[in-house]
């Protein structure tokens, strides 16, 4: 496996552990009003679905409860119709745990090319 694709897992890593330094402790409301952090949160969600396109999809095929096409979408979503965000989604994703469960199935991967 190349060494690109364990440089693409652990991006997707290191930006849910930044969603979760940025949303720890806040509330929705606080970080709806924060444009700042909320565009932070926004392109986290970039980078990491930026960062799945570019996982085999062999590797891929091996977590397949991970919604691959829909962490891709998101990334176009946040792009391109960016106006049109929902932010209340967004929320909901790490809040719900989501991301934590992605950040798992990664870290499976890493274990495995690694290994």
């Amino acid at each position: 496996m190349a060494d690109r694709t364990v440089f693409r897992l652990q991006d997707i890593v290191d930006s849910i552990d930044k969603i979760d330094t940025l949303l720890d402790g806040n509330r929705f409301d606080d970080l709806y009003r924060d444009d700042v952090q909320r565009a932070a949160f926004e392109r986290f969600l970039e980078i990491l679905s930026e960062a799945s396109k570019h996982i085999p999809e062999d590797l891929k095929k091996e977590e397949p409860s991970v919604p691959w096409s829909q962490i891709r979408g998101i990334g176009n979503h946040l792009r391109h119709a960016y106006h049109r965000v929902d932010f209340e989604i967004l929320w909901n994703t790490w809040e719900n745990g989501e991301l934590a469960e992605l950040k798992s199935a990664v870290m499976r991967m890493l274990e495995k090319i690694s290994s």
